[in-house]
């Protein structure tokens, strides 16, 4: 799996008949130019950088391939491998793998899914929960948020909001043109008053896992970073509480926080 950092949006709408026109012409493209374009890549990897350079540019083409079929047997994979509410295949930026992985976390895939699965584990050992990408481009079924993780005495700092019943690890959205560095800090300011110092933003982990309160299928993927900070730690905007949470707490957190107690109970920091 090869992974992306990159700031995305989702498709815009646009007109049918443009897409027809462009897919003539990008296959036209591909059957005059793909040959002699495969051969040349082959060719020139191989002199400059061996066998190793030829794998990783065929390694490329391959996952090139899985994402196209991801999107062109969307449809056939959607109800054929998973059953009713699952994680859909056709995202143009996943490969067919990937989809798999997250169907096989979420306890979504058909039989027929499920003996690929077993299948494509034969060959390479936890094939498809290996091969999830996290770094997708956004898509309406993967609610993209970030996390700041902050420990202290093995317990690690929750909020709860107003109205809701579950804590969870405080954070939020991006707001559009918001590095991760900037949401994460406006929104802490926000939700608890201080100020994280970005000199010692460290990225910990993503984790996903099916979002709460929302139809199977639609999961939550979060950036978790750890930070020092300035000020005094106090709920606001519309933070009902706070609580240091241990992992014999696990339970009264959201679906992904629990990943991240799991996370960091077999780390040892918790």
């Amino acid at each position: 799996m090869i992974r992306k950092v990159k700031t995305s949006a989702p498709d815009k709408k646009s007109n049918p008949l443009i897409g027809v026109l462009l897919f003539i012409i990008s296959l036209i493209l591909l059957v005059i130019t793909g040959p002699i374009g495969f051969l040349y890549g082959i060719l020139h990897t191989l002199f400059k950088n061996g066998i190793t350079g030829l794998g990783e540019y065929l390694l490329k083409i391959a996952i090139s391939v899985d994402q196209l079929g991801n999107v062109m047997m969307q449809h056939l994979l959607n109800l054929l491998w998973i059953r009713k509410g699952g994680y859909p295949f056709g995202n143009r930026d996943e490969t067919i793998s990937s989809a798999l992985g997250r169907n096989k976390r979420l306890g979504m895939l058909t039989r027929f899914g499920r003996g690929i699965d077993s299948f494509l584990d034969v060959i390479d050992p936890n094939h498809s929960l290996n091969s999830i990408d996290y770094y997708i481009e956004p898509s309406p079924r993967i609610i993209d948020k970030l996390a700041w993780v902050h420990i202290e005495n093995k317990r690690i700092l929750c909020v709860r909001s107003k109205g809701k019943v579950l804590f969870y690890i405080p954070g939020g959205k991006r707001e559009k043109g918001e590095s991760d560095l900037m949401a994460l800090s406006r929104e802490i300011l926000e939700e608890l008053q201080v100020r994280l110092d970005t000199r010692s933003f460290t990225f910990l982990e993503n984790f996903e896992a099916q979002a709460d309160g929302k139809p199977a299928g639609i999961l939550v993927r979060m950036r978790c970073y750890e930070s020092s900070y300035q000020g005094k730690l106090k709920p606001a905007s519309e933070i009902a509480e706070m609580q240091w949470l241990g992992y014999n707490d696990r339970e009264k957190v959201s679906k992904v926080a629990q990943l991240v107690f799991d996370y960091l109970k077999n780390e040892g920091r918790l």
